[in-house]
């Protein structure tokens, strides 16, 4: 894989400019923006639920200005609405976004929930044409025991509205955005799907994705995104106090095999972040990575992080050791 398609594959995920966790305030946030768009990336994601439109409101600021051609490859998110949120506490951390806003979402799968959360991202967005609309957080994961009954109003009246949308050439092209591979299964057992966003499922810690769904995905033609490659930033930073894996503390067994990566990468020179990052990228039916990003410096390291050369040695070591499986694609060594 040469530098070229590595950057390629680089997008920008948009949940930290709408205040995930702590606030970001406009400026740095456009200053973040500002700083993936010259170093070339073009792939930037966002949702309505990322700071309850304070993600693509500030994404569609900025791109109204750095791209007024409308060249960028722009995706966003249904399955949520926006609504009033009155007497909160705007300055507190509400649904884990620390937003000004004074609405909150709340899940809407109708066709009447998927055309105003569409129509509402376009005003914020400042764009009539969305390049792809994903449905959020479908499945058991997110819905427990109300997982059927979401999943039937999405098949009877969200899905219906977003073949329209595609058909109709407001909307490029359609798919989920989940965290499970189960739902990916399921939908792609009943539904036409274009592309599958899947966060924190296909990383050096996790490849079940292996098993069938990738597989399936690139004998179909659905595209996959592959959004969280760090597993909510363990990956990244290694196994401190701090530690988060899949947005919860570590087990033991977590901590083990990540020190026994950060080990190997060390071996070899290389910042685990790094082999996290291209991991996933090696796979042909992965078309982009979606790291999340924060500031202009996470924007650098990110470009630094996936255009860097790693040897060869560095994936046999890590198959060697039972970390990574024997038949997942890894990228080649470039010079």
């Amino acid at each position: 894989m040469t530098h070229g398609l590595v950057a390629a594959k680089l997008g920008f995920g948009g949940a930290a400019i709408g205040n995930l966790y702590r606030p970001v305030g406009d400026d740095a946030a456009r200053a973040t923006i500002d700083a993936a768009w010259g170093r070339g990336i073009r792939r930037f994601d966002t949702a309505p639920h990322y700071g309850f439109g304070l993600s693509e409101r500030r994404l569609g600021d900025a791109l109204a200005d750095l791209d007024p051609g409308q060249h960028a490859f722009v995706s966003t998110k249904v399955g949520r609405v926006l609504r009033p949120a009155p007497g909160r506490d705007l300055s507190t951390e509400r649904q884990g976004f620390v937003s000004p806003e004074p609405v909150e979402s709340a899940f809407d799968y109708s066709r009447g929930g998927v055309l105003a959360s569409f129509d509402a991202s376009r005003r914020r967005l400042r764009r009539d044409r969305i390049d792809l609309l994903l449905a959020h957080d479908l499945g058991a994961m997110t819905h427990g025991t109300d997982a059927p009954a979401q999943m039937a109003t999405f098949l009877d009246g969200g899905y219906p509205a977003m073949r329209e949308l595609r058909d109709a050439g407001t909307v490029g092209a359609i798919g989920i955005g989940v965290n499970e591979i189960a739902v990916c299964e399921e939908l792609l057992d009943r539904i036409d799907l274009d592309v599958i966003l899947l966060a924190g499922r296909y990383s050096l810690l996790e490849q079940a994705a292996l098993d069938t769904l990738l597989p399936r995905c690139s004998a179909m033609g659905v595209q996959v995104i592959v959004g969280g490659p760090y597993n909510s930033g363990i990956l990244a930073s290694g196994t401190g106090p701090d530690a988060r894996y899949n947005y919860e503390t570590p087990s033991a067994e977590v901590t083990r095999r990540v020190d026994a990566i950060a080990a190997i990468c060390t071996r070899h020179g290389v910042p685990m972040a790094a082999a996290a990052l291209q991991f996933p990228m090696a796979h042909p039916a992965v078309t982009a990575v979606i790291p999340g990003m924060a500031d202009p410096a996470e924007v650098t390291q990110a470009v630094t992080l996936a255009t860097l050369p790693l040897p060869a040695a560095l994936w046999t070591d890590l198959i060697d050791a039972g970390l990574i499986r024997a038949d997942a694609p890894v990228p080649k060594e470039t010079a």
